[in-house]
């Protein structure tokens, strides 16, 4: 019974595939052994940042060192020797790396640079250095170069920050290149004067960076990165981005980049692909190595030089950029070999020849040095499989990831929005939504992200009130669907907040109901950036019902730090009233009452309590404050009856949040 893991001992339906769960411990331990024999630690392993690329010596000499296997001959070009490709050669040193050592005065600070390789195919191509920390876009030819980035003065750090004083992460997930106003690409330094501040005073304490590390085309959200150590230039220098991180641990924001490990762009003039000529190198060879459904390239995790080449980029940008984190993106298609594509509706899914075992123990090994790194380090998996274990200790049998996204959740409200009228909404079906996730593994809640804004879809908001958002938003100017949606957008917003998970996830702009759709500069749209922008104007206008949105975000999560809401124990269901649309629930020693009828208003609605003693009405989505009606006087005082009840009345198309004033 010893050898049993953890995670099977409290689920007796893994027993099945108790063996399958202790190898994957077995091999991770014996990965991690043989990695701390041959190289001293894991985090000296996770080093090949610093053995490969440009470097400046300590003696003042240039070090280029470049992992090309298969090549024929490689050579470095570059602004310093006006791209000439026989004049300066790297030479074979062992293991696959080429070499070249040169003067201190031969390159420079902001020198492009490129490397000129003749491939195991014959072909000759500039390529950019793998590691390289930097890559710009030449503005005329619109080519990407790497950059030798070495500043003569480093950063110079102001803030410490630990992210293990995050008990609760609200997080805000942002874009710093839309995140302005005006319709351009916005940089890390307006994002950290300007954004940054306002994600502080609206009560959430982690940022989650989106698009960071370097994707050659903008539309891609950041998703198809091409330089995985370079910061994305088009928002500024790697010192900027230091600066916004550094700002965010003085307001009190831990900062979490979402990391992608789970493809990368198939450019060959910008990217990994194909860097030697082989055909594979960092990605599988065969039809593994393509993605179908995002026409990028699928890492090969099981080869040792890859797996070490994506620890070294966890490890870069945690020393480099003190980032408190990551949100691993893709998580699902790096688990299967199906990518995510087939359906999970047995256990028997999450084992066996779908499985991408090396990816697996990757994760392990990832999760592993990040919280050796930083122990405090968050460490979210977006994954919609569900993988038994994925939020659990390794020791148990687990991945090592802190919490996963909730991913169910937004795609159930935009179905429901599209499909079902509010008034046959059913109250079931939603409360399983949310309380439907295994025990033991923290969700982050989320009731939409950047993915429900995007073009062909809507954001909350917009479904709620489409286009009457452009001409009824006006505190002046009352509205029935406006005001449906109002309500609704705050509804939606606090049940997913107090009963969907362990954390909460906002995307830029959602709390205060941002009009449109996202959709990036494209041929289709003539390139404009008016959809690509956030009109903070509208949250700051007093004459506008945005305020109101924004006001209720900040009272919730205020209530959030308050009530220890939501906690790490589930949500206790205690009264499920599908005849009046009434769901009551209790999250520790707060009591909800949610009101999804359209027009049952119900005085001395009466449902039992844990509690004795006496409650006060903390939150009321119905407040003036909120753009709400006002029905209810939050004075008075609610005591527990001698049987357990608790009577209030309950407002039609309204949420309410008690708190025990006196205790039995």
């Amino acid at each position: 019974m010893s050898d049993i893991p953890q995670l099977v001992r409290d689920d007796s339906w893994l027993e099945p595939h108790a063996e399958s769960i202790a190898h994957r411990i077995r091999r991770f331990q014996s990965t991690r052994k043989d990695i701390e024999t041959r190289h001293g630690s894991l985090a000296a392993y996770a080093s090949g940042h610093k053995l490969t690329g440009i470097h400046h010596q300590p003696d003042g000499y240039w070090m280029i060192r470049e992992w090309l296997p298969k090549a024929k001959a490689v050579s470095l070009i570059g602004d310093f020797n006006h791209w000439n490709r026989d004049s300066h050669p790297l030479a074979p040193a062992g293991r696959g790396v080429w070499q070249l050592r040169l003067p201190p005065d031969t390159l420079a600070h902001g020198q492009r640079v490129k490397l000129h390789v003749h491939g195991a195919d014959d072909s000759h191509r500039d390529r950019i250095p793998a590691c390289i920390p930097r890559a710009v876009q030449d503005p005329a030819s619109h080519d990407y170069s790497g950059q030798v980035w070495a500043p003569s003065e480093g950063y110079n750090w102001r803030h410490d920050f630990d992210p293990a004083s995050i008990d609760t992460p609200f997080i805000y997930e942002a874009h710093v290149g839309m995140s302005g106003e005006e319709g351009r690409v916005h940089s890390y330094r307006e994002f950290a004067n300007t954004i940054l501040p306002r994600i502080a005073s609206g009560g959430y304490n982690v940022v989650q960076l989106m698009a960071v590390q370097e994707h050659p085309y903008y539309g891609s959200f950041g998703y198809h990165v091409s330089s995985f150590f370079a910061p994305s230039s088009r928002f500024g220098s790697p010192e900027d981005l230091k600066y916004l991180v550094d700002t965010a641990h003085g307001l009190g924001l831990a900062v979490l980049l979402d990391v992608v490990h789970s493809h990368a762009v198939k450019n060959i003039a910008e990217g990994l692909n194909d860097l030697d000529g082989s055909g594979n190198l960092y990605f599988h060879a065969d039809a593994r190595g393509d993605h179908p459904q995002w026409d990028s390239k699928c890492f090969d995790y099981g080869r040792p030089e890859v797996r070490q080449f994506l620890l070294s980029n966890i490890r870069h940008w945690i020393e480099e950029f003190h980032f408190d984190g990551f949100r691993f993106d893709g998580v699902t298609s790096m688990l299967y070999w199906h990518r995510g594509s087939a359906s999970f509706d047995d256990y028997s899914k999450y084992f066996g020849p779908d499985v991408d075992e090396d990816a697996i123990l990757y994760l392990q090994l990832a999760t592993t040095l990040a919280r050796q790194l930083k122990p405090g380090a968050l460490l979210i998996a977006e994954d919609m499989s569900g993988m038994p274990g994925l939020c659990r200790p390794i020791a148990d049998g687990g991945v090592g990831f802190t919490q996963r996204l909730a991913m169910g959740i937004p795609d159930f409200w935009i179905k429901l929005l599209k499909h079902v009228r509010d008034e046959d909404w059913d109250i079931g079906q939603i409360w399983n939504t949310l309380s439907n996730r295994r025990r033991g593994e923290a969700n982050i809640a989320y009731a939409e992200s950047h993915d429900q804004a995007l073009v062909g879809d809507k954001t909350l908001a917009f479904w709620l009130m489409d286009e009457k958002m452009y001409w009824h938003m006006g505190k002046d100017d009352p509205d029935p669907i406006v005001d449906r949606g109002i309500a609704l957008h705050k509804i939606i917003r606090l049940l997913t907040f107090s009963l969907g998970g362990e954390g909460w996830l906002n995307f830029m702009g959602n709390e205060f109901g941002h009009p449109e759709w996202l959709d990036f500069p494209r041929e289709g749209n003539h390139w404009s950036y008016h959809y690509c922008r956030r009109q903070w104007s509208l949250a700051d206008n007093p004459a506008l019902k945005y305020p109101w949105l924004g006001a209720f975000d900040r009272a919730m999560l205020s209530l959030g730090k308050e009530q220890n809401l939501p906690g790490d124990e589930p949500a206790e269901l205690l009264n499920l009233d599908t005849a009046n649309q009434v769901l009551c629930a209790q999250r520790g020693e707060v009591v909800l009452v949610f009101n999804l009828s359209t027009d049952r208003s119900i005085p001395d609605y009466q449902f039992p309590v844990r509690g004795r003693g006496s409650y006060q009405l903390v939150l009321d989505t119905d407040a003036a404050l909120f753009g709400g009606h006002a029905r209810i006087d939050p004075a008075i005082e609610y005591p527990v009856a001698a049987d357990g009840t608790l009577s209030i009345y309950t407002p039609a198309r309204t949420a309410l949040v008690f708190a025990p004033t006196t205790t039995d």
